[in-house]
């Protein structure tokens, strides 16, 4: 497996670094924080570079790469704090549509994304708990069609979102079996907000108070979706902690500028033994995360069979990075990092909701000890 990113996924990054550096100013990401302003500019110029289809197959209207090239553009996007639902979109409902959707479906439901439609995916359950086993929503069959029950929490941009991907099990079903993914307009859907730290992006809850949607809105067959739910989370799971893992870089960067500049007795304070502690603890803590980020991604480009294995030990790791960069950052700046006016608070407040989703690091570590026969 080549873990060095090729000719053409380093000129991707780089110019996804160019673009989102002059489109998506901190200036930006304030006016949606302070002002609640949506960033549709930003979006319309992604859009238009086909972004949200950049791994839509070509033959649907998409460029057709893979995970790793999501999870190189989804690093550029966490190190500006991209307040858009590019990842909602490409790396949770366009998987989904791919891994689980019939040919139909895949044309009907990717053309419209590379056309602008904004998807997401709702799957977690109460606790936060996203595995296909725990899903709890009901899909009960109808007349022509499929009627949905039960509330999906943590759920990522769907006020931009046009359609959103649920997962629900069949009456009478339980554990792995009987699961199913369908396609449910959000019109026809409740929004319950969901008041987070980071309000650079939307995040709320669900609500599937008997929803109906037609037959051909579910994907694949009905209650034989299981370990495609699976899949489908692994890829979101890992494009997240790529995003992670450019929050934290952008955290770790800020910090090196500062103690580069500050002096204190007359000297910079990077020049401190301690200081070059913490910097290189970050550093390591840093290239830990990256590197199992991309392992992962490449993992599932691959379809090898340590993929699972691969994902949680990538949130695992991009968990412990978050909490100590977040930290260390914080202190590193001193009494400013604690301010409203310094940009420091945006980035740990967008970690801290980075690490909930898709399962905490204590949950992968807990998931990956049973994988292995450890607990």
């Amino acid at each position: 497996m080549d873990l060095e990113l090729s000719a053409e996924q380093e000129e991707l990054a780089d110019s996804a670094r160019q673009f989102l550096a002059a489109q998506c100013p901190m200036s930006l990401v304030r006016q949606v924080v302070e002002e609640g302003k949506r960033a549709d500019d930003l979006w319309a110029a992604m859009v238009a570079l086909d972004w949200p289809s950049l791994a839509v197959p070509e033959e649907h209207g998409g460029i057709g790469l893979g995970q790793v090239e999501l999870a190189v553009v989804a690093e550029q996007c966490g190190r500006v704090l991209a307040p858009v639902p590019w990842l909602a979109t490409a790396t949770q409902f366009v998987p989904a549509i791919v891994e689980a959707g019939s040919p139909a479906q895949r044309q009907r439901f990717l053309s419209a994304v590379s056309g602008g439609t904004v998807g997401t995916l709702a799957v977690a359950e109460v606790g936060g708990r996203y595995g296909a086993a725990d899903t709890c929503a009901l899909a009960t069959p109808t007349d022509g069609g499929w009627r949905l029950e039960a509330d999906k929490h943590e759920v990522l941009d769907p006020g931009w979102a046009e359609e959103v991907v649920v997962s629900a099990r069949l009456p009478g079903t339980s554990g792995g079996d009987g699961v199913g993914l369908f396609v449910v307009p959000q019109s026809a859907l409740t929004l319950q907000p969901v008041h987070a730290l980071d309000a650079t992006r939307q995040l709320a809850t669900v609500v599937l108070d008997g929803v109906e949607v037609e037959a051909d809105r579910a994907l694949g067959r009905p209650g034989h979706m299981a370990g495609i739910v699976d899949r489908v989370m692994e890829r979101a799971a890992v494009a997240l902690c790529a995003e992670a893992v450019g929050t934290s870089q952008a955290i770790f960067d800020t910090v090196l500028a500062y103690v580069k500049e500050r002096e204190q007795f007359g000297v910079k304070i990077g020049s401190f033994q301690a200081m070059k502690h913490k910097l290189a603890n970050m550093f390591v803590a840093l290239e830990a995360a990256r590197a199992t980020a991309y392992f992962a991604a490449a993992a599932i480009d691959e379809d090898d069979e340590r993929r699972t294995e691969a994902m949680s030990v990538a949130k695992s790791a991009t968990a412990d990075c978050q909490k100590l960069i977040a930290q260390e950052g914080i202190q590193c700046l001193g009494g400013i990092g604690y301010t409203w006016e310094h940009d420091m608070h945006l980035y740990v407040k967008r970690q801290k909701v980075q690490a909930a989703l898709f399962g905490t690091g204590a949950q992968h570590r807990a998931a990956l000890a049973d994988r292995l026969g450890l607990r």
